[in-house]
């Protein structure tokens, strides 16, 4: 390692450290580089920054944050809770039930954690305490139901990882409904031990027919947003670009004249903030690709990929390594800035293993998007501690054991994988 390289890496911890955040760190630390030890010209990073978000598949990111802003405007995410009660019936811990429940459906909507954190356990959370939950366990079934969000299709991050190594979207769409699944069901499964062992509550009084069909009726009009995206992208009818804006159009159209709740107050509002969100994301994938463009200057996904295959012999102890640094990776540092860095580096050694470039994809997305459950930076965290109105360090044990039930679901299809694959194969998108 050289002496530039070494200097660079500690000029980015201790970015890191002092608070900066990863966007400015990925941009900041590369141009010292660039200008101190190569005489790289200002033009060349402000050219390379611009060519980072140069891509035609990066459009469906703001469509699809804005599409989500819109439905958590026109209450759809109240008729899902209410749908999802139906389903779950009247078992002990229902409500834990209906709040995985839920996240599964609006995993279909808006493709990102953190919205289902916030549009879910804002309602879920407060409902959960009133019905003898404890807040702590509250926020963390929320929490960590959340991460269905970018594993079910549609997914942001899917869409961040297609314009990094040209896979089709509708590929990983399609690879990730059986992990999201799986995924739900570990939580499912935890949350109903827990249920039995302390009792949790379940509903006792039976809902009439006339209420349910009502349910029913009205919580199509939110199911049909996942349908119309995924079967619009099958069918070849929408790009996913396209999709997420029909997506856009299509909770606007429901949100004026069916819930007739949406208003010029709250569309500014779903702008701005999809504004902000996007813009975030978007600034992270610019600075990304220049701290890429350091790592081949100094050969280090090369010297990485040499130490990996001379350590690492067999494919299954490569996936077991990768699994552990995606989870650390996970811990540390912001998903979309994880993929853009890894996935130059390890996809061709994943490949060099024999490992289909989808496998490797959803293993990594899956194990990635588990860290925004996970301490010191996982966001859903932040975003469920103020709802619950708790402090961090009373939720993060109870967030735990949630954690470790996904991560069985990850190790599952690691080692399995067509868990993964045999979707995208019966959809046409890989042989």
């Amino acid at each position: 390692m050289t002496t530039e390289l070494l200097l660079i890496a500690f000029v980015f911890v201790a970015s890191l450290l002092i608070g900066i955040p990863i966007a400015f760190v990925l941009g900041l630390v590369p141009m010292i580089y660039l200008i101190a030890f190569k005489g790289t010209p200002l033009i060349a990073i402000a050219s390379k920054l611009y060519g980072g978000i140069d891509n035609y598949v990066l459009l469906a990111l703001p469509f699809f944050i804005l599409a989500g802003n819109i439905m958590n405007y026109t209450g759809i995410t109240r008729d899902l809770v209410n749908f999802a009660r139906l389903l779950v019936g009247r078992m002990r811990g229902a409500l834990a039930q209906v709040n995985i429940v839920v996240s599964i459906v609006f995993a279909g909507l808006t493709g990102a954690a953190v919205a289902d954190t916030a549009a879910i356990g804002s309602i879920l959370i407060p409902a959960m305490i009133q019905e003898g939950y404890s807040p702590e366990y509250s926020a963390a079934i929320t929490t960590t139901s959340s991460v269905l969000g970018p594993i079910i299709p549609p997914s942001i991050i899917m869409v961040i990882y297609a314009s990094v190594t040209g896979e089709s979207v509708g590929a990983l769409f399609m690879g990730g409904f059986i992990p999201g699944l799986l995924v739900a069901l570990s939580l499912m499964v935890l949350a109903y031990y827990y249920a039995v062992k302390y009792n949790h509550p379940k509903r006792t009084e039976k809902i009439p027919a006339p209420e349910a069909l009502r349910i029913i009726r009205r919580s199509i009009i939110a199911i049909l947003v996942p349908v119309i995206i995924i079967g619009g992208i099958l069918s070849g009818f929408f790009t996913p670009t396209e999709a997420a804006s029909f997506a856009c159009l299509y909770a606007f159209l429901v949100g004026v004249f069916y819930y007739k709740t949406i208003t010029v107050k709250a569309m500014i509002d779903s702008l701005i903030n999809a504004g902000i969100v996007a813009s975030t994301v978007l600034i992270i994938i610019s600075t990304s690709q220049v701290f890429s463009m350091v790592l081949t200057l100094e050969r280090v996904p090369d010297q990485l990929a040499i130490l990996i295959t001379e350590v690492i012999k067999n494919k299954y102890v490569f996936l077991f390594a990768i699994n552990i640094l995606f989870f650390f990776m996970g811990m540390v540092m912001e998903t979309a800035a994880s993929v853009i860095m890894l996935t130059p580096i390890l996809l061709p050694i994943a490949i060099s293993f024999g490992i289909h470039p989808l496998h490797f994809a959803l293993v990594m997305l899956v194990n990635l998007n588990i860290g925004l459950t996970t301490p010191p930076v996982g966001v859903c965290l932040f975003t469920a501690v103020p709802i619950a109105k708790i402090p961090m360090e009373k939720m993060i044990p109870k967030v735990m054991p949630f954690v470790v039930a996904e991560m069985v679901a990850v190790f599952l299809i690691t080692y399995i994988p067509d868990l993964i694959l045999v979707v995208p194969r019966l959809t046409g998108f890989i042989e």
